[in-house]
């Protein structure tokens, strides 16, 4: 099973460096719930996908580096550093920890931790 996890972990990932944000749809489960310690809100795959959609279109040069994926009995952990340019050209550089459930191949919680003084950059850019 933890390879199967992985390949959802790799499959998520490798969607929105795509910016595939329909294929991000089909890896969480319709009635997944995306959580993160920045704000304490959990969301609905559909305002998760609202976020990310704005993310793949005004972050440039999106991607995920020092990648360390953990699968584990019920999905996954994987830290990383998502790295970029914000839309006003300040570098990005979030580190972060991920934990995922995952049922049938599909993420059905998703937990992202993350401080939030490496958001700086990118709340300016959203704010302007």
């Amino acid at each position: 099973m933890s390879e199967a996890h992985r390949q959802v972990a790799e499959r998520l990932f490798g969607a929105i460096m795509a910016g595939n944000v329909d294929a991000v749809r089909g890896i969480y489960a319709p009635d997944a719930v995306i959580w993160h310690n920045s704000d304490g809100v959990e969301q609905s795959v559909d305002d998760n996908l609202r976020v990310l959609r704005w993310v793949v279109r005004h972050i440039g040069n999106l991607r995920y580096e020092a990648v360390r994926c953990h699968p584990t009995e019920n999905g996954f952990v994987q830290q990383h550093v998502l790295r970029g340019t914000a839309p006003n050209g300040q570098t990005l550089e979030i580190p972060a920890c991920l934990v995922c459930t995952v049922r049938d191949g599909r993420i059905t919680r998703l937990d992202e931790y993350l401080d939030s003084a490496h958001l700086a950059p990118l709340l300016a850019s959203a704010s302007a």
